[in-house]
């Protein structure tokens, strides 16, 4: 999305050729490809942990914090790699939206008219929030410390990164 709000602010001109449906497909191909790959990074990491905790998890999402909670195992190590690749993965695409923000709002500002800024802000800030909105809550729930940790509040917080962005998302485009 911010690739599409920067084409169609900074470039508008060219906006027709560089989103046509073949570069939609590419961008959908690669998000659904990654997020596959990234799911069956965590997949087989969760199935080659035994479990001797039982394994009722004690909300209705399997995250993976509660199921390492399971693990009679010392994970460490496997925890460490999968916050280093996911920390990796995160670190790019965010790179990556706030370089697409800082050009798209430095061409907003650069808009003449009153009126033109504010529908380029209009269109630009509802996915910044949605945006900051999953990443804030994400990071909370992976990086929290144990002692902030509690049922009631991992479930409000997986709630909140895991369905209100993508319940919101088309909601405001």
């Amino acid at each position: 999305m911010a690739y599409d709000r920067y084409n169609a602010i900074c470039r508008p001109l060219h906006y027709g050729t560089l989103m046509d449906s073949r570069a939609c497909v590419k961008m959908a191909a690669a998000a659904w490809a990654s997020g596959f790959l990234y799911a069956l990074l965590h997949t087989g990491n969760t199935f080659s942990i035994p479990l001797c905790r039982g394994n009722t998890v004690e909300q209705f999402f399997c995250e993976v914090p509660q199921i390492l909670r399971l693990s009679c195992s010392d994970s460490y190590l496997r925890e460490v790699g999968l916050l280093v690749v996911t920390a990796c993965l995160m670190f790019g695409c965010f790179i990556f939206i706030v370089l697409s923000y800082v050009q798209i709002f430095t061409a907003v500002l650069r808009i003449p008219s009153e009126q033109g800024r504010h529908k380029a802000f209009s269109m630009c800030l509802p996915h910044l929030a949605v945006v900051s909105l999953f990443v804030s809550t994400a990071f909370f729930a992976y990086l929290k410390p144990p002692s902030l940790s509690s049922p009631a509040l991992d479930l409000v917080v997986a709630v909140l990164y895991s369905m209100v962005p993508p319940t919101v998302n088309p909601l405001i485009y």
